[in-house]
């Protein structure tokens, strides 16, 4: 099970950002899209998590293609299965740590915490933030925050775009750490990725060569 890509293309104002793109990305494995600054690598992650809809060429999630898929099926999709960690790690700033790990509260707006998104912020090193606004929290913070986020909700699918960049060295290991985690409970993880080190890490690079 996985994803995979056919043939992907994609065309802005007259320059072919990528052509004839055809991946596989397998569950239990991190796949890693590198190459130079604007050669596409967050384009064509956008293309695999559906976000965008490439100008021609075929996704194809666990064996069914998505060719057909409505923006509602889509939705869903995203909402049982996939996850997003953002280079600017996407947290909601004014709400809690809590809150952005379980995105829950209860009548009375306060977070819903329960064993297992606690679990979660002591494996990231945040259990003792959990009541703390999250726009407090470093950069490295953030993005663990972010990954925790992905991994309670136990994502199939995890996309996560830069998710090491302009972080201290400590930081990038604990998020290399982190989707290499995720990776062996199972899930599929894409990451695009300047990083060498999270690279390395992975199960498959793919390098895509610069725009034309």
């Amino acid at each position: 099970m996985g994803l995979s890509a056919e043939n992907l293309a994609v065309t802005r104002a007259g320059r072919h950002i990528f052509t004839d793109v055809s991946i596989s990305a397998e569950a239990g494995d991190i796949t890693a899209l590198v190459g130079p600054s604007g050669c596409g690598k967050t384009t064509l992650l956008s293309c695999l998590g559906l976000l965008l809809r490439p100008d021609s060429g075929t996704v194809v999630v666990d064996g069914v293609s998505t060719q057909k898929w409505s923006s509602r099926r889509v939705a869903r999709w995203w909402h049982e299965d996939a996850a997003f960690v953002y280079q600017d790690s996407g947290v909601i700033d004014e709400k809690d740590v809590g809150y952005n790990v379980t995105l829950a509260s209860n009548l009375w707006g306060r977070t819903k915490i329960d064993d297992g998104a606690l679990d979660m912020l002591k494996n990231v090193g945040l259990a003792d933030r959990v009541r703390e606004k999250a726009a407090v929290l470093s950069g490295g913070e953030k993005q663990r925050l972010g990954i925790a986020r992905a991994l309670y909700r136990r994502a199939s699918f995890i996309f996560a775009d830069e998710p090491t960049a302009s972080l201290d060295a400590a930081n990038r290991q604990s998020v290399s750490d982190l989707l290499r985690r995720a990776a062996d409970t199972g899930a599929c993880v894409i990451t695009a990725t300047h990083d060498d080190g999270l690279a390395a890490r992975a199960d498959r690079v793919i390098a895509l060569a610069p725009a034309s």
